[in-house]
């Protein structure tokens, strides 16, 4: 079968079946009235097609500028789409919660939470979950008190346990870095990962967390142990993410805490 493409004022159309002419025609396409009429001009003559006439199949386009990626459709049937459509990410930045200093004898990455500190860390699962901020994808610091606080967290609500976890030694080691912490968390997030993606939690120390908090939102963060500071941004990715809103850039939502209420 062969196919023909006509375009009537930038409205396309596309012409299936074939048609038997002997010479060589030159087809066109008008609408009077918006009624469809179809004709073959030839050399020696000019005459209303009757038999195997074409049928019209009007192609889709969108209505974006000439510029942009075009989506046609054929009798339903869909072409590439455009380039996605840029969506709200929302960053979630988590201290852990209180430590323990009872035995002295522990290195500082090995102190567990404190009783006081497992209370909180319950608390504020359940204020991300009232708040509708569950991350799809949490990285993590691998020091003992921030995994203790993931796991109370994971133990109350379901859908930090549905979440794809990672833990980073470097998590724990860069927040003690001054001004290296909010590039850091970009690179590691931006590798780990993907554009479906929209909501993602990391979770680490001080000071480097609430130096990143602030750097990214361009205010001035305090996130006290079990504080965490909630951001957006808005990008096709999360490296388009980033490069729009830039340093200051991202907007503070607000700080949920476990003692505060909602």
């Amino acid at each position: 079968m062969n196919a023909v493409t006509v375009s009537v004022s930038n409205i396309t159309l596309l012409l299936l079946e074939p048609i038997s002419i002997f010479r060589a025609p030159q087809v066109s396409a008008c609408f009077p009235n918006n009624k469809s009429l179809i004709s073959v001009k030839s050399s020696t003559s000019r005459r209303r097609i009757r038999r195997n006439p074409m049928r019209l199949v009007p192609l889709t386009r969108s209505s974006s500028s000439s510029s942009s990626p075009t989506i046609e459709t054929v009798e339903g049937q869909a072409l590439p789409e455009s380039e996605s459509e840029s969506v709200t990410r929302r960053l979630i930045l988590l201290r852990h919660a209180m430590s323990s200093w009872e035995d002295t004898s522990l290195r500082d990455h090995d102190r567990p939470l404190s009783k006081a500190g497992q209370v909180d860390a319950a608390r504020v699962s359940h204020k991300l979950q009232q708040l509708g901020w569950i991350p799809e994808l949490i990285l993590c610091s691998n020091a003992l008190r921030t995994r203790e606080t993931l796991k109370i967290m994971q133990g109350q609500v379901r859908g930090f346990l549905e979440a794809e976890v990672h833990f980073f030694s470097s998590f724990y080691s860069i927040a003690a870095m001054d001004g290296q912490t909010a590039d850091h968390i970009q690179q590691v997030i931006c590798k780990y990962t993907r554009d479906e993606i929209l909501t993602v939690m990391c979770m680490g120390h001080n000071r480097g967390w609430e130096e990143a908090a602030s750097m990214f939102t361009g205010a001035s963060v305090e996130l006290k142990t079990c504080n965490a500071a909630l951001l957006e941004a808005t990008g096709k990715s999360w490296e388009e993410a980033f490069a729009l809103a830039g340093l200051g850039g991202w907007k503070l939502q607000g700080i949920v805490k476990p003692s505060s209420s909602l």
